[in-house]
Formats: C-alpha cells, sequence, structure tokens
C-alpha cells in the first residue's frame, strides 16, 4: 500500500493494514495470550532483526524507560488479547495493567516487579490503560497513564509510590484540563517538568482542537498547518497542570509548521523529550507512515525544527520508544512484533542509539528481510 495515507481515508485504510498485518487470530483470553508470547510466529526465514525481544513471557509496548537508583526501569504497556476483533479505532488495544520492568544494565538481566497498578483501582477509569510514563520528584516516583474514562473519552491520570517499581496508588480523579494520550514527562535540569501528550485517531487529539471536547473527528486539510502535540507545565507536586496546555510546535527547515499532508514528517502520536549539549530533543511517531522522527530546539517548550528519523518503521504498525542515558551511552528503548507476527501483541526491546558530533542522530533499521 501506498504510505502517504491522509486523514480523510486513513480510518478504512488503517483497518485494512490492521487485518492484513495482524492476520486471522483466534479469540483467547488473557492467560492463554500470555502462553502464546513464549511461542514465536513463524518468520520468513532471511527476516533478521536487530535485537532481542526484552521480555518473552508476556506481551510488552510502548517502553517509557527511566534511569532510577542507578537502575533503567522501564513502564510499558501490557497487550493482552482480549478477545476483540480488530478495529481502526484500536479498541482491540483494550490494556488493563502495568508491569514494572529494571535492569542493572542494557545487557544486564531483566527483572519483572509484577502488576504495578491495575485499572480496577482506578475509581473515575473505563478501558483501555495505554502508554504510560514515569518521573521522581520530591522523594515520590510518579506514573503517568491514559486511560479512557466512564464516558470512552481518554485522559490522563497520576499514580504515586515511594518506589520506582510501585505498586502505584492512583488519584481519585483525572488531572484536570488532560486529554488524548501518551503522556511524556521530562524534568530539566533547573527543576522543571513538563507533560507532553497528544495521539491522533484513536487517541482523540483531532477532538479537541477547539479546547473542548467535540465526539465528531475533524482534521486539518492537507495544505494548512498539521496537528500539533500538546505540553503543559507540571506543578510542583507533579499531580496537575501549572499553566494553560500549549501547542507544540514542529517546524520545517523553512520555519513553517509541518503540513497535515507531509504524512513522514507531522506528528502522530508517541512524543518522548531527551536532552543532549544544550538541545532538547523532540521525537515522536509519525504514526500511519511509521517513522519514529526528531526534531531539535532550544526550549522544552519548543518550538522543535524537524531534522530526520531517528527509528526506521519496525515490524508491526505502531511505532513508539523511549530515549535514556545510562553509563555514558544513549540507548533507544522500542518495540516490534517478532514474538507474535500480530500487530497488536507486541514486545520491548533496546539498542544503542547513537549522536553524531554536529547533534544529529543515525537513524536505526530494526529489521531486514
Amino acid at each position: 500500500m501506498a504510505k502517504k495515507i491522509h486523514f480523510g481515508s486513513s480510518m478504512m485504510m488503517l483497518s485494512v493494514v490492521g487485518i492484513l498485518a495482524g492476520g486471522c487470530q483466534e479469540q483467547t483470553t488473557e492467560n492463554q495470550a500470555e502462553t502464546t508470547a513464549e511461542a514465536p510466529a513463524a518468520e520468513p526465514a532471511e527476516r533478521k532483526f536487530l535485537t532481542k525481544p526484552l521480555v518473552t513471557d508476556m506481551y510488552t509496548a510502548d517502553p517509557s524507560a527511566h534511569v532510577f537508583e542507578n537502575k533503567i526501569y522501564i513502564y510499558p504497556s501490557h497487550d493482552i488479547d482480549a478477545g476483540i476483533a480488530e478495529k481502526d479505532d484500536g479498541s482491540h488495544f483494550d490494556m488493563r495493567d502495568y508491569h514494572v520492568f529494571s535492569m542493572d544494565s542494557v545487557n544486564g538481566e531483566i527483572k519483572d516487579h509484577g502488576v504495578a497498578l491495575d485499572i480496577k483501582d482506578i475509581p473515575w477509569a473505563g478501558r483501555q490503560l495505554w502508554a504510560p510514563d514515569a518521573a521522581y520528584k520530591n522523594g515520590k516516583y510518579y506514573l503517568y497513564f491514559p486511560v479512557k474514562d466512564k464516558e470512552d473519552v481518554f485522559r490522563i491520570g497520576v499514580a504515586t509510590s515511594t518506589s520506582p517499581a510501585g505498586p502505584f496508588k492512583p488519584e481519585p480523579k483525572p488531572i484536570a484540563n488532560s486529554y488524548s494520550i501518551d503522556p511524556a514527562v521530562f524534568t530539566d535540569t533547573d527543576g522543571n517538568s513538563y507533560m507532553y501528550f497528544g495521539g491522533i485517531w484513536g487517541g482523540q487529539l483531532q477532538r479537541w482542537s477547539s479546547g473542548k471536547y467535540n465526539p465528531n473527528d475533524a482534521y486539518p486539510k492537507d495544505d494548512q498547518p498539521a496537528l500539533m502535540p500538546k505540553v503543559a507545565r507540571m506543578s510542583k507536586d507533579m499531580l496537575s497542570f501549572d499553566g494553560e496546555v500549549r501547542d507544540v510546535q514542529i517546524l520545517d527547515e523553512n520555519g513553517k509548521p509541518l503540513l497535515t499532508g507531509d504524512n513522514e514528517r507531522r506528528f502522530f502520536e508517541a512524543a518522548w523529550v531527551h536532552k543532549y549539549n544544550g538541545k532538547y530533543y523532540f521525537s515522536y511517531s509519525t504514526g500511519d507512515t511509521h517513522n519514529i522522527a526528531y526534531a531539535i530546539g532550544d526550549s522544552p517548550m519548543g518550538p522543535f525544527t524537524y531534522k530526520g528519523v531517528l527509528l526506521n518503521p519496525v515490524q508491526g504498525w505502531t511505532n513508539h520508544h523511549s530515549v535514556v542515558e545510562h553509563n555514558g551511552k544513549w540507548h533507544l528503548f522500542y518495540h516490534d512484533t517478532e514474538l507474535s507476527g500480530k500487530t497488536h501483541l507486541r514486545n520491548i526491546k533496546v539498542t544503542e542509539l547513537k549522536l553524531r558530533p554536529d547533534g544529529t542522530i543515525e537513524t536505526i533499521t530494526a529489521y531486514q528481510q
């Protein structure tokens, strides 16, 4: 299929691609899905993956990695086969809890710390615990998570713990003025923290263009500026926003906002920010073209200028990542579907991230065939 997919036709195309990529699948229970993670689907003999899955006894995705207490802690989604048919709005991505994993080093043994948060313990939650992130401040650890409320609207919640491994206790209500998906929290060297969030399509960002929720999907035209991710400064207690939610401007080489029709470069979901040599790197998924792209700026609030592709498309429909430095090296955490071959049953991986002397990043290719 052509890689350029316009929003007006994307819903039909994603449904087709999801079926083709996922194949016919039997509906199983959650326990059965966990068992099948140990039995990889057959792959073409010539396909070679860059790295191996970090976790093989369950399905994991969307890895948010951080260095806490001199260890690498990973906060991924926990994929299950919920027995829901593949649907273009992502309803079959029906996660119900989070596990936290840790490693002493990238090449070390990975430890599963068990369930850190379960959807049944979130008073306001309805369904679909999607990609989370974590942060540390004030002697506490914070787990940020998107989940649909009981009206089926995505909001972002926060839970706290005295341990990076959890368990985490959720606040009774979502963060005020939060919406959509994929929260990512970055704390700068000056101590200020920022949350970046947003995801188009199933993530509902397109329903908030007026500042209020509209159940009808509305996208800008191809020649108009693309929908932008959001950013808000965090309060000192890390439980709320300190000020208004703003657009994150992603600009082209001429200083103009990327356009909606620029599917290879414009934002779709999966924001992440890291800092290197005084510059701020905003990386994200282009969604229906499957790149992890990156842009560089002089402020954590943006604007950011597009620079290139950090990670080429992986096996599977989605592409979601994090970037972390540990022991003097930079690492990219990402996912693909090597274990299952199915788009919604994914596995997390890690590889080294290499930055050039001029500050640009070498593009990573995760598999060859």
